[in-house]
């Protein structure tokens, strides 16, 4: 088998990280919530403009603490895009809830704010948009439909950061919003998350549930002379070595995200006309959206097609990845009542989606490789 040499992702650590998880080992605490990872989430809150953020040990991690904050339990339904990771599920599954699925835009992937409202029901507790690629769902409209039901909207941004909606930053919307730095986001930690709370109602408790139900915070803050068991609640809380990465990596941003648009921008001009002449098709960046650069994908004519692209690129050494498979066909969304065609575009992309090698650190020579491989093929 050919060996790969231009993976899918590699990971960009500059020296401002190494030297902060140098300084964070060095120092006698490496348990969560000291200095650097409060300047994580002081640095987070500047860039969203958001009330609070707390770090999390996953954006999975997050999503779970959003479940717990919006009392999510038996009988309870949370509405979200079958074009998801399982955890945009599995967070609320966990305390009892049940997922509704929807079906995705062909457009965005995003999902389809025309079918949101056909399954709430008198016991939908929640909206959960996954902003697909890092290009905004239709915010305002779902937040209209959450609005006339009286239900939560909560955004899970894990591709997200740095993008934004009509000039505000996604993450912002929902009461409630969580962030992945997972090794193959565009800032990251290895593993790690955020939940950034956009209604101060839900700070309070937010930090007792991530510091195991008790209310060691306030403790930590002077504001208590001790600390007891307040509430249910988790160990959520990230080790200060990888907030010290974490730290390092939002530090340099712009530099990282500058790349990124090279790559990105470099892929979208060279493939144009291939993808014309091919059938092949990319998402679409709204008018009103900006994006983070946060993946390439390409949607093929087929599975077939896909099958051979990703095998022609592996001979060449090139590393390309599909994503998503529908939940409402995997066992769990059947186990859940999901059946063939109930989400058809979910069911259609997912077949087709193909992503490219995207990372800060891939150089000209390598993306001009892996842009020759795609541009001698043909569906």
């Amino acid at each position: 088998m050919t060996a790969i040499d231009i993976p899918f992702n590699r990971v960009f650590v500059g020296d401002r990280e190494k030297a902060y998880v140098a300084e964070a080992l060095s120092s006698d605490r490496l348990s969560g919530d000291g200095r650097f990872t409060r300047r994580c989430s002081e640095l987070l809150e500047q860039i969203l403009g958001a009330p609070r953020v707390l770090l999390t040990t996953s954006c999975t991690h997050a999503l779970e603490l959003s479940a717990l904050l919006l009392d999510v339990g038996p009988g309870d339904e949370v509405v979200v895009p079958s074009f998801a990771f399982v955890s945009t599920a599995n967070a609320y599954l966990i305390r009892g809830g049940r997922p509704r699925f929807v079906d995705v835009r062909r457009d965005t992937l995003n999902i389809d704010e025309s079918k949101v409202e056909a399954v709430i029901t008198p016991r939908t507790k929640a909206i959960v948009l996954l902003h697909y690629g890092g290009v905004s769902c239709e915010v305002e409209a779902l937040l209209q439909i959450a609005r006339r039901h009286g239900i939560a909207v909560v955004e899970d941004n894990a591709h997200g950061l740095f993008a934004s909606y009509d000039g505000r930053p996604l993450g912002t919307f929902g009461c409630l919003s969580t962030q992945s730095f997972h090794e193959t986001k565009n800032v990251t930690c290895g593993e790690g998350g955020a939940i950034v709370i956009n209604d101060p109602q839900y700070i309070e408790r937010a930090e007792i549930i991530r510091e195991k139900g008790t209310d060691r915070t306030r403790f930590f803050r002077g504001e208590i002379d001790k600390y007891t068991w307040v509430d249910v609640g988790s160990s959520y809380l990230p080790a200060e070595i990888l907030a010290a990465l974490l730290l390092g990596q939002l530090e340099a941003r712009e530099r990282i995200q500058a790349a990124r648009r090279r790559v990105w921008t470099t892929y979208a001009d060279r493939l144009e006309s291939w993808t014309r002449e091919n059938g092949v098709r990319l998402p679409a960046v709204p008018e009103r959206c900006t994006q983070p650069y946060h993946h390439f994908c390409l949607i093929l004519p087929s599975p077939e097609c896909r099958v051979r692209l990703m095998e022609c690129l592996r001979r060449a050494g090139i590393l390309s990845v599909f994503h998503y498979q529908p939940l409402h066909l995997s066992r769990m969304g059947v186990e859940l009542g999901g059946q063939e065609g109930d989400c058809p575009v979910s069911e259609w992309v997912s077949g087709r989606l193909l992503r490219l090698p995207l990372f800060a650190g891939l150089t000209e020579v390598e993306q001009a490789r892996v842009t020759d491989e795609v541009l001698r093929f043909r569906c």
